[in-house]
Formats: structure tokens, sequence, C-alpha cells
């Protein structure tokens, strides 16, 4: 979920779309599917599955809407703004569907459950509604449309884990891919509604997770990142009489494939993530150095509002652990302010809390009630918007200042770093990231390099979000 190389204030949706393989006939399907994305990247990843199951079907992406048989919004309930998003995206998608007839728009993913008797029944805006355990049955449920009917599945699983469907990768450079290795979350966070979205936590079947990063690799991929909402948690127990893989000795298995395959995962809980954990990174190179480990609030009060289960302490004891044991880490977080009868202490709190840290970069929020969540139940959203707004901008000035800080600090260093592509603002630059996820681009000069390759850069200056820097011979 996290492009992590510059600070950013979520108040806005992420959008991808979906498109078929360059190497695919578009005149060989049967029918063309157009999908967008929203919120975090365990949902970019799913619509990569759903995406295979189509394929399997008969039907080709498309990233042109206008050409589309089927449109899907793979959506996302953690912010109202999101949701709004959507809603506007789908009444877009019923006018289109007027000069297109026999045109499906369906709703897949986290605003299915909740939301699925009002886009069917009282606003008409979709023909399907699929939840995040339900992709399986995303051909029966196209037929069912397609005679009429209005088709629905958000049942969740208690072990559905796509294991065994190999993701078409939508919107890859060809170097870097998502690979989901549980699904679900048991952290009742009071202020998330993923557990009522998602379901129960379950570890996929490590074998088949070190299988798909294998077969990246061997299609020349050469960055995965393990993705989860909680992935300290991951603990799969094989069926035969061997030891249950704990997510340190998973990490360790995808770092052995091969020493160019860099790793990197997504997303920390700071009560899980152990010092088995920290050591894995240590020994070895192409584990990435970085650690996203969401903070939300510097308030021991609030976290326990939040039921996070930590307390400010316990937490800056974390960060000085991963600062011990990995003196080179990069550490970012998300923040939420203005949550239920947050005080200005409490907030005061969360900043000293983010100077404390020291984040190279962090995700900010204003809290935003979630209809369902134990928050919504429990507490009254009691702190004006106005407040919330101007705590926010608040906390960006400061994280803003610590993430230039942070690159500051590495002018005079040298990295390694990965080619992922063309700079977006020239052509004649390269754009990488380092092992601590910080991005930076560089001239191509004379060399001949591709995307993919590793090389050395020696950084000469930055910006607040990018580092600038040269190649070294």
């Amino acid at each position: 979920m996290f492009d992590l190389a510059t600070t950013k204030v979520h108040n806005e949706a992420r959008q991808g779309e979906a498109f078929a393989p360059f190497d695919l006939d578009p005149n060989q399907f049967k029918r063309r599917f157009y999908i967008e994305s929203y919120g975090c990247q365990m949902n970019f990843s799913d619509s990569e599955i759903v995406a295979s199951i189509l394929n399997e079907e008969g039907f080709g992406a498309t990233r042109n809407v206008e050409e589309a048989d089927l449109i899907f919004l793979n959506t996302c309930s953690i912010r109202e703004k999101a949701e709004q998003t959507v809603r506007k995206r789908l009444t877009e998608f019923k006018k289109l569907k007027k000069r297109r007839p026999g045109t499906l728009v369906g709703v897949l993913g986290c605003m299915a459950e909740r939301l699925k008797a009002k886009l069917l029944e009282e606003e008409k805006l979709v023909d399907l509604v699929i939840g995040p355990d339900a992709y399986r049955t995303l051909p029966q449920l196209i037929s069912e449309a397609d005679g009429g009917q209005k088709a629905v599945n958000v049942l969740l699983s208690r072990d559905e884990t796509y294991a065994d469907i190999s993701p078409v990768r939508l919107n890859s450079n060809g170097i870097t891919a998502f690979v989901s290795i549980m699904r679900g979350c048991n952290n009742m966070c009071s202020f998330c509604v993923v557990p009522f979205t998602r379901g129960r936590e379950r570890s996929r079947d490590a074998e088949s997770i070190i299988r798909e990063c294998k077969d990246l690799y061997e299609a020349g991929y050469k960055e995965v990142t393990l993705l989860g909402q909680n992935v300290d948690s991951y603990y799969y127990v094989p069926e035969a009489d061997e030891a249950p893989v704990t997510f340190a000795k998973l990490l360790e298995k995808v770092a052995l494939i091969a020493p160019d395959l860099r790793v990197r995962f997504s997303t920390s809980h700071p009560k899980d993530i152990t010092d088995e954990v920290l050591f894995t990174m240590s020994k070895y190179e192409n584990i990435c150095k970085y650690i996203h480990l969401p903070l939300q609030s510097g308030s021991t009060r609030v976290l326990q509002l939040m039921n996070r289960s930590y307390t400010r302490e316990w937490y800056m004891a974390k960060v000085d652990r991963i600062k011990e044991l990995l003196p080179e880490c990069g550490i970012s977080s998300d923040v939420i302010t203005g949550f239920c009868t947050e005080t200005e202490d409490d907030h005061k709190e969360t900043i000293s809390m983010l100077q404390y840290a020291q984040y190279d970069m962090s995700y900010m929020f204003f809290y935003s009630e979630r209809p369902g969540t134990l928050a919504h139940r429990r507490y009254t959203d009691d702190i004006p918007e106005g407040i919330k707004k101007r705590r926010l901008q608040e906390i960006v000035d400061v994280q803003s200042k610590l993430s230039h800080q942070s690159n500051l600090r590495d002018i005079g260093k040298t990295f390694k770093v990965l080619i992922e592509g063309d700079s977006k603002k020239s052509k004649t630059a390269w754009m990488g990231r380092t092992s601590q996820n910080k991005v930076i681009v560089f001239e191509k000069m004379h060399y001949d390099l591709k995307p993919g390759e590793y090389v050395l850069v020696y950084v000469n200056g930055c910006t607040q979000a990018t580092l600038l820097g040269e190649l070294v011979k």
C-alpha cells in the first residue's frame, strides 16, 4: 500500500487500471474486461488474481474502459474519500452502460459486503457484487448477471488464500512484483474495517509462495514484496511432520532463491515484529533494510482506545531495537489524527513520537469514522473536522521536515540501486530505489544499462521526496 519514498496525505484513493500483457492478441478473447483498483497493495494484488481467473475463462483485459464488456472496481472502505470516489466512478459507468447495452459493472473487494444492498437495489449502480474471498465464483456470477439476475457473493472464508492461482501481472514494469502471503486480519483495531471486510487471518502455503517467487525471478523480476495485512503474524503449519514456518523463516526461504532477488515486505504490526525477523534481515543483503511500522498515535491513552495492544513507551523501545540491530534501516509509519476524544496534549505526543522515531516517510490521515467498526459502535466521533485538518497539517509539516532531513543525511553516501525504469521527468535519467526504499534519480550517462540491473549511485543532492545522484563507474 505504499509508495514509501515520499511524504503523502491519504485523502485521495489510489487508482490503477488493468491491462493485458502486451504479447497477447486482443482479438483472441471473447470478451474484454477493465479493472480499476483503489486502496492498499492487497487490492492491487487481488486485481491480478481476478485477471487470472477471467483470463482462464477467455476474457481479455483492456486499459480502455470504452472497449470493455465487463467493468470492475476493486474497492476500498478504509477511508470515506475512497468510497466517495468509487461512487462517482460508478455513476459515470452507469452513463456508459446506456451507450453500450449489455455492459456489466461489478464491485469487488472491501465495499462489497457493507454496501451490496444500496449498490444493487437502491441506487442500481452495479450488476455484480463480489467479496474478496469469492473471486473464484466470478465466471458463474457473470453468467447470472448476463441472464438479468443481480449476482452477489460476499461470503468470507476461513481458508481461501488463492494459493494455486498464478496472478496476471497488471501495470507491471517487469522488475518488481507483489506476492500475497496471507489474507485477513485478527487485530481488532477499533478504527479499522478490515477484519469485517476481509475476514479472519489465514496464512498461505509456504511452498506456493516460494514457487511463485521463483517463477517471478525466472521471468526476469528482480524484486518481490511479500504482502499481508500483518505479515509478521504469518504462520504456516505443513501437513507433513515438518516444523511450522514463521515469517522470519519464510523471509529466509525467499531470500535464498537468488542473491540478486530483492525481498521487501508490508505491513508490520509493531506488536508482532520479532528479533528473529530483524536478525534474518541483517543476515541477508538482499532483504531490504526497510520496515513500515504503523504508529497511528503517539498517545498511550488514544492507542488504548484504538485497541493497538501497545503503549507509547513500548513502541519507542521497538524503534530503538530496530535501530540497534539494523542501524541503516529505513522506517516509515501510518498516523491518524483527530481520533475520538483526542486532546491537544495527545496530538503533541504524536508529534513528539514522529520526532523521536525520525521516520523517513509517513502516511498521514485525519480520522474518518467507518460504519461497523468498534469505534463506530463504542465512541463518538467528537473532534470537529476543522481541528482534525489543522492537526493533520501540523503533522504533515513535521514529517516533511523529517523526510527532507533524512534525505540530506544521505548526501555523500553511495547506495546499491535497482534500476526500475526511466525517471518520470526525463528519459535521459534512470529511476530506482535504495534498500531503504528511497527513490533515487540519476543521469543515464553513456553506460549501456537497462531496467533490472543493479548499479552503485553516489548521492549528490536531494529534494524532500527524492534522492539525486550520479552513477559510480
